[in-house]
């Protein structure tokens, strides 16, 4: 406690993390500025009725940072330039010159990719738009639209998501932490008082035991995603001896840290891309003139609405994403092959295909308990509404996840810079 004390005391009196904290409060203020400017056109009751029969829009509004709920100017939010960067990342499998640029030329090659994420944003948030506005017309959240209302909507809507990953640039270059993550966390964080008073105003005495084993649930939750967040397999790597002039160099023991959870929150907005895609045609041909495309509309909406059904599914492609974007984000071979340039080695391996052959099994089993652990958050508020009965109590394991990540994420930053500052 006392170190906490200690490390919030320089950081209020240091003027440069003064400053960069002062600037973060300063974009976290506008954003929720942004975040209250409503789009026009809303019909308020059918909106919220909307939300409270969607499981998908609701979690999409965690990465809009809130944004999506009431339909303001950035109800896109930072979706977008999440959906650009996913889609370069996997790219860079199929493009050997996108993975050089990634992996191989520094900081030079990672502004480049940068911006690559960037101008891939903008035709995404167009399409984006237009398949919102389209879905949320015909649920009559909007108004009908004219086309000249409708093209005002979309160029709204794309600049203000445009606006907002500039902002998180913003944050990330002058402020603390990263910028997306630390909008995604005020989105949550705001939303928190409306679902206290929501859930004080259904409160029902008899249910008093539920409401402590939910809190218990809760705080378990927190443990063990901080656990999970901040849990390594060190994998332990010897340098060899070297012998230069009259002196010895090398023969340090270190090792290598293999976080258990890879991928982050990355493999569940993979799942909710992949959820959410054939709900949103289900939705546009439910009533469509041709008998069959309406008959199969009405079944996959039947499917995705039915809890079981879908909190199998969103498991499922949690479990499969984890796997996959970890294959795409660690690689075997040229750890091994860094390792053998350096003269390094992991004992009892041989350098080279063995050793990458070993990286490959360690890292395969370990993603396994991480991908158990994020479909079990991912479904968590499923779980809990089917056995508390309770629509209120929706213990979310994402938006717990992404709150601990970014707090975890901060403090490091806030310790690496007080280190500077004390050197």
């Amino acid at each position: 406690m006392n170190s906490f004390f200690q490390k919030f005391k320089l950081l209020v009196s240091d003027p440069i993390l003064r400053n960069r904290l002062l600037f973060v409060i300063g974009a976290l203020a506008v954003f929720r500025l942004l975040a209250a400017i409503p789009i026009p056109g809303i019909n308020a009751a059918q909106l919220e009725l909307f939300f409270s029969n969607n499981q998908f829009f609701g979690l999409l509004n965690l990465f809009s940072g809130g944004g999506l709920s009431n339909l303001s100017i950035v109800l896109l939010g930072v979706a977008p330039y999440i959906t650009a960067s996913i889609i370069l990342q996997l790219m860079t499998i199929m493009i050997p010159r996108l993975k050089q640029l990634y992996h191989e030329e520094g900081e030079l090659g990672r502004q480049k990719f940068s911006q690559y994420t960037r101008m891939l944003t903008l035709p995404l948030a167009i399409v984006q738009g237009i398949a919102f506005l389209m879905l949320l017309e015909q649920q009559g959240v909007v108004s009908s639209l004219s086309p000249l209302q409708f093209g005002a909507n979309l160029v709204v809507i794309t600049a203000g998501s445009m606006l907002l990953m500039w902002v998180g640039e913003l944050i990330s270059e002058f402020g603390l932490g990263n910028g997306v993550s630390v909008l995604i966390f005020a989105g949550i964080v705001a939303g928190l008082p409306q679902s206290i008073s929501q859930a004080l105003f259904s409160f029902d005495q008899t249910q008093i035991p539920v409401y402590l084993a939910f809190l218990a649930a809760a705080l378990a939750t927190v443990l063990a995603v901080v656990v999970v967040t901040e849990a390594e397999r060190p994998v332990p790597v010897t340098y060899a001896k070297r012998v230069r002039g009259m002196k010895f160099f090398g023969g340090a023991s270190t090792y290598l840290p293999l976080r258990l959870n890879q991928a982050g929150v990355i493999p569940i907005i993979f799942a909710l891309s992949f959820l959410l895609v054939p709900q949103m045609f289900a939705s546009f041909f439910q009533t469509s003139s041709i008998p069959l495309i309406a008959a199969m509309s009405q079944a996959i909406m039947g499917g995705l609405n039915n809890l079981l059904t879908y909190g199998g599914l969103y498991f499922v492609f949690v479990f499969m994403f984890t796997y996959f974007y970890t294959a795409v984000t660690f690689d075997p071979h040229q750890i091994a092959d860094n390792l053998q340039k350096n003269g390094a080695f992991i004992p009892g391996v041989r350098p080279g295909g063995s050793t990458e052959e070993y990286l490959g099994k360690v890292i395969t089993r370990i993603t396994f308990v991480g991908a158990l652990f994020l479909g079990l958050i991912a479904v968590m508020p499923i779980i809990m509404q089917s056995v508390t009965g309770i629509q209120t109590l929706t213990l979310g394991g994402t938006a717990l996840l992404i709150v601990v990540s970014v707090i975890l994420d901060l403090s490091r930053r806030i310790d690496a810079q007080i280190s500077i500052r004390e050197y």
